[in-house]
């Protein structure tokens, strides 16, 4: 990461009183920013080469990030979203025994058995930046027991050097952070992307109890030109945008959108209500990013084309990728990856746009011997603004749509269901759902059928759906 910082500190001597971070209490310039970064590496030189990093979005949170790095740490995010339970088996798998975490988390870190910090200053920081840093990302699965995703600078590097090409990132953006800190994408593309063109990172705060509500507004009050976002916030923000008979801001001129498919009819609203989304694809174990539309050539309904440095091939309808953005392995398990099959369906169209089609682990056969990606049911009914989360799967033989609709007085079933069908009424018939079944959010969280960052235990929703048949509706 030395290449990084010596770049962070050319441009702090040059323009060091550009903005680098603002917060509602205030902004820090590159100069600032910089020093508290050398200050807290010197501090945390002390530590452990392994710490955990248990932070919400906050100014804290960046420079924790950065400073470890600047110390050559090998930094272990811990999702404050994760249960006890998860961070618990995450703490376990990595042999954490130290942790820097915000001043409301570090009971919580020291309650799960680690010798938590606030981080601290050094007076006098004198250290160089270290050649390399690592970090373990632990994804949380769909079976609740997360796995680490090995990565050094060199992934993380070339994954912030190719998106910035093709996002066209300049130092006049200002990249506004919505999404957790611990999640890869936003460390990537929220963090050291903006740092590494002398862009303005924007932290808006007060996102917990409505992030969509929290998004819209703060777009409209900072006035970003670049985000990053996940489906179900770009379908919350565009609610909020509909409810208050607005546009967002014309300051915007890229969103990506990843994390799960986007719905072609849920991005062409976004583009109606001035949300200029560009969709991309990534896993964890590809440094997060692997192909994404361009702003010159963005192409609805798949993922854009491969990014510069990296190399994608389809083998037996799976994804396959190969460049220097693949992990270096599993932890405790071999280093050195020369391609990684990512489990992912899809295929190229005849000019190079990637198109993912589904999880091929996920595919459904219907009792009329039909192959079904349930991800292109769900993409179609999520395209629905008043449905907040659906999960398609198989019950008896038939397709069954699970359905939290964003409103509670939208949750009668007569009015979801004509909802869904509205949804789905250009898909072939063997796509539709034949059945419907209406819950809250919290019943799903209640149940254990979610994992910690809200993806789908596809598995244990099949066995609710079987013990919760007499509420099955008929979609006709």
């Amino acid at each position: 990461m030395r290449e990084f910082f010596t770049r962070m500190s050319r441009r702090a001597s040059i323009a060091g009183s550009r903005p680098a971070v603002t917060t509602p209490d205030g902004s820090l310039s590159y100069e600032q920013l910089l020093a508290r970064v050398r200050a807290a590496a010197q501090w945390s030189s002390a530590l452990p080469r392994r710490v955990g990093l248990l932070f919400g979005n906050s100014l804290d949170a960046i420079v924790a990030d950065l400073a470890l790095t600047f110390a050559g740490k090998e930094l272990v995010p811990l999702p404050a979203f994760f249960s006890d339970a998860q961070l618990g088996h995450v703490i376990a798998a990595a042999r954490l025994s130290h942790a820097v975490a915000d001043r409301d988390l570090v009971e919580r870190a020291r309650r799960l058995g680690l010798l938590a910090f606030v981080p601290s200053a050094s007076a006098m920081p004198a250290m160089w930046p270290a050649p390399d840093a690592t970090r373990i990302i632990f994804t949380s699965g769909t079976t609740g027991h997360p796995k680490g995703v090995r990565l050094s600078s060199r992934q993380v590097l070339a994954s912030v050097a190719a998106l910035a090409e093709v996002t066209g990132a300049t130092t006049d953006d200002r990249y506004l952070s919505l999404l957790p800190s611990a999640l890869l994408l936003e460390q990537v593309a929220g963090t050291y992307l903006p740092l590494s063109v002398g862009a303005e990172i924007c932290l808006p705060g007060g996102q917990a109890a409505h992030p969509a509500k929290a998004a819209a507004d703060a777009a409209e009050a900072l006035r970003p030109t670049a985000t990053v976002l996940v489906p179900e916030l770009l379908a919350g923000w565009l609610h909020e945008l509909h409810k208050a008979g607005r546009r967002a801001p014309a300051s915007l001129r890229y969103v990506a959108v990843g994390g799960a498919p986007v719905a072609p009819t849920l991005a062409a609203a976004a583009w109606s209500q001035g949300l200029p989304v560009h969709e991309g694809y990534g896993l964890s174990e590809c440094c997060s990013v692997v192909s994404v539309n361009r702003i010159a050539g963005r192409r609805g309904g798949t993922v854009g084309r491969p990014l510069p440095n990296i190399q994608v091939a389809i083998e037996g309808g799976e994804i396959l990728v190969r460049g220097p953005t693949v992990m270096d392995g599993y932890l405790e398990e071999p280093h050195g990856m020369d391609a990684w099959r990512t489990g992912d369906l899809g295929h190229f169209d005849p000019d190079g746009f990637l198109v993912v089609t589904g999880r091929k682990d996920n595919v459904i056969v219907t009792r009329a011997g039909r192959n079904i990606s349930p991800e292109w049911v769900e993409d179609a009914i999520l395209a629905e603004a008043r449905i907040r989360r659906c999960v398609a799967v198989e019950h008896a033989g038939e397709l069954v749509a699970v359905v939290v609709p964003r409103e509670p007085s939208t949750g009668v079933p007569p009015a979801v269901g004509d909802l869904v069908r509205g949804a789905v009424r250009a898909m072939p018939d063997y796509a539709k759902p034949r059945r419907l079944l209406v819950v809250t959010e919290e019943e799903l969280l209640g149940s254990k059928l979610l994992t910690a960052n809200f993806r789908p235990r596809r598995a244990a929703i099949r066995r609710y759906v079987s013990q919760c048949e007499h509420r099955l509706s008929q979609q006709t």
